[in-house]
Formats: C-alpha cells, structure tokens, sequence
C-alpha cells in the first residue's frame, strides 16, 4: 500500500513531533507528501499551515514567529493559525487580498507531542488512559526517521514470533521461536491483544524487570489503533512493574516514516533510571528498525494477491491488513501499491 495515495488515511491524527521543538521557532514536517510548517502561538498551542508562502512560494519554516503568527523569511508576509495573510510590511495601507493565504490543517498537542490531521478527523486522538494516572511517569523514548511504511511497523509490533531471532542479543529466546498464542479480540478502534511471553533476563535488564530471575515472563496487553499507532501493554508479574509504550509510525512519505515512541512507567526514577530505560529500548528498537529497513515498504495489505505467504502467529498482522481493507472499502477505495500504479502508467512494476 502506497500511504500518500490513500485518501482516507489524511483523515486521521498523527504525532509529529515534541512540543518542545517548537520552543525556538518554526519548524517543517513532511505528512503524508505534505510539506508542513508548525509553529507555537501566542497561547502556546500549535499550528499547522502549507509549507509555503503564497507570495514567492518561500518555505515558511525558514521565517519566523511574531506575536503568535508566522514570518515568511522571504519578504515578511505574515500569516495566522487560519492560513490568512495578516500583514504584507510593504504595503501596510492597502487592503490584502482575501484569497492570499495558505492551506491550514487541524493541529493539537497531546501527550507533549504535536498532533496534526490533514482532513476532517474520523475519530479523535487515542486515549491513553496511564497518562497523568498516579503512579505513572511519562518518558520520551524516540522521535527518529525510519525508511520503511507505517504497515510493516505495526505488523511487526504484534508480532511476537521475531522475537527469538531478531532480540536474541536482548531478550529473546533463541531455542524457544515458537511464540505464545494471544487471547484476541477487535474494537472499533482496532483489536486487543493479550498474551504471556517468556524472555531471557540478563543483569543489565534486572532494574528494567524488577527481577533477577534468569527467565521471566512478560504479560502483553497490546492495542492496535488504526491506522498506525499501537500500545504495547507490558507488565512484569514477578515485579509488578509496567513498562508501557506507545508508537505512533507517523508517514511522511511512502517508505518513510518518523518513529515517535513514549513510555509509561509504575516505579521511579531511583529504582530505574530514565536513561537507562531509553537505552534499553533503543537498543531493541534499533534491531527492529534494521530489519524492517530490508523489508519492501509497499506492504501488502490485499491478502487476495498473495504477495506473501503466511504463518499462524502472523494473525495479528493479517487483522491489521484487513482492518486497513475495510476502512479503503469504506471509504470508496482500493488499495494502491507500486503494481497498479505502474500498470497504469505502462512501466515495469
């Protein structure tokens, strides 16, 4: 599936970047093929416009913020949240034209993190109901490019059976690649996912667990949010610590994504350090990404093409496929990827 062609998928929120980025100034983000620029208002809320003056089509991100609005800094033409031309400085008596502005976009931030949808939303941002619960810390894990599809990042986030060979340097189990069957149920948002997971626990993982056992067990109570963005619901019982994540794979082009992953955490920074908890999943998600990098990012999502073939654990990923399909037949479409592309165009695929 070719995420840029997929009307629908504009209609959807996605986490584009911390807040905090935007602390200096504005900054650029490509969504779905869109060039963005995102800034801070005077209320400290974001916005979201067109990447590009209407004047001389200059990029806004290399302007400025004035007074909550955004400089282009070209020639200084302003504009607000709404995409109107405020102020053009070399003509400060005339009257602006009313059809000088930009394309606006819905924007909102949420979890510290900037949200933006590029059409009428069909559903709101996912609640993630750890967040400001007592007891929990939230940590900013990533906020990284991958060169892979949104698709391939979910799949391979529900799919516990890579983990003996992919983690066998942290903790998977080499020996044992039969993986745990999940308890699986779908909602309106996506599906849920529960099962127990065996891991290796070496010592530099003992503070990350809350155990010292040699094995331990991981109970996942994992979500997927369609389209792309999914909780990965960890808890240790021999410790009773959670370590809860949320990823959004945020597309920015098709085979290219920016990874954005948070973390929620039931014990405190003396009995697990926050670096410590950022290197032990970078290290992990680092394998992932190398591995889902060598994958072809136009993912099938039409299992009737048989573009690959299947194995029992892979039912998460085939509900995501079909989730997908439904929500294209939905809405009028039909899943385009390079094959059709190119036959329409009369090259090679």
């Amino acid at each position: 599936m070719l995420v840029t062609q997929q009307k629908v998928l504009r209609r959807f929120w996605y986490a584009l970047m911390p807040m905090t980025h935007l602390d200096d100034g504005p900054k650029p983000f490509r969504l779905l093929g869109e060039n963005l620029v995102l800034w801070k208002q005077a209320d400290g809320t974001p916005a979201a416009l067109t990447d590009r003056c209407c004047h001389r089509t200059a990029q806004l991100s290399r302007g400025f913020v004035q007074d909550g609005n955004i400089v282009c800094g070209y020639h200084g033409w302003t504009y607000d949240c709404t995409g109107a031309c405020v102020r053009i400085p070399q003509q400060p008596d005339l009257q602006i034209p009313g059809n000088a502005r930009v394309t606006a976009y819905r924007a909102q931030e949420k979890y510290g993190y900037v949200w933006v949808a590029l059409e009428e939303p069909l559903r709101p941002i996912p609640d993630f109901p750890e967040d400001g619960k007592p007891g929990y810390r939230r940590i900013f894990q990533f906020y990284e490019e991958w060169k892979t599809s949104p698709g391939r990042v979910m799949e391979s986030s529900f799919d516990s059976s890579h983990f003996s060979f992919v983690h066998k340097a942290n903790f998977g189990i080499l020996d044992n690649p039969k993986p745990a069957p999940y308890e699986f149920h779908e909602t309106d948002y996506g599906f849920e996912a529960e099962t127990l997971v065996p891991i290796k626990n070496p010592p530099a993982s003992y503070a990350i667990t809350g155990t010292t056992e040699a094995i331990t067990h991981r109970h996942l109570v994992n979500r997927y949010y369609l389209p792309f963005c999914r909780r990965f619901g960890c808890s240790y019982p021999a410790s009773g610590r959670d370590h809860i994540i949320y990823n959004c794979a945020t597309p920015m082009d098709d085979g290219r994504l920016m990874l954005v992953q948070w973390l929620y955490r039931n014990d405190t920074e003396e009995q697990c350090p926050t670096r410590a908890l950022i290197d032990w999943d970078a290290a992990i998600t680092a394998e992932d990404r190398d591995i889902l990098e060598a994958t072809d990012f136009d993912a099938c999502i039409d299992t009737t093409r048989r573009a690959e073939f299947h194995m029992p654990s892979d039912k998460p990923g085939l509900v995501i496929r079909k989730q997908l399909m439904d929500l294209l037949k939905a809405h009028g479409e039909e899943e385009i990827h390079r094959g059709n592309v190119a036959s329409t165009r009369g090259v090679p695929a």
